[in-house]
């Protein structure tokens, strides 16, 4: 690990710790050439599938992208960063690790279905988007589940 300060590759850890989300350890260094302490983070290395979209173009999967959508969908709602955060962390586990492929609606319906729970408020702004509502009529279908289920309590 380069020196921050000077670049010289030789350093010490002076304390290892898990990070706060637990998804990455944080370690202190001091250089062993100019004495600079300088912390660093370990991640683990995550295989993420490419994204096939709609038009078949072919992209790297991108977390970011979906907690953008995530974070658009929960505005001005009472979902905290935590929520954010773990729906987002649920649907990059649902897709790491060996799918070579995978599609953009497949990545929209895990979302969804990670969202249900969190805010039905934030579950219909993010099913708007991505199922393209163009009428009210498609906003009726988005809640009919939750209209039927209140008419037979």
């Amino acid at each position: 690990m380069n020196c921050t300060s000077c670049g010289h590759t030789d350093s010490k850890v002076l304390e290892t710790r898990a990070a706060s989300n637990g998804g990455a350890i944080r370690r202190r260094r001091e250089c062993r050439s100019c004495g600079y302490r300088f912390t660093t983070m370990e991640r683990v290395e995550l295989r993420l599938p490419l994204v096939v979209k709609k038009e078949g173009a072919r992209e790297p999967f991108d977390p970011d992208k979906v907690r953008a959508g995530v974070k658009v969908a929960c505005r001005k709602r009472p979902v905290t960063a935590d929520q954010v955060e773990a729906v987002v962390d649920g649907v990059v586990a649902n897709f790491a690790g060996g799918v070579g492929e995978v599609s953009a609606e497949d990545i929209g319906v895990a979302v969804l279905e990670a969202l249900r729970p969190v805010d039905l408020v934030a579950y219909v702004r993010f099913a708007s988007v991505y199922r393209e509502v163009q009428s009210p009529a498609d906003f009726v279908d988005i809640l009919r589940p939750w209209l039927d289920a209140a008419h037979t309590e």
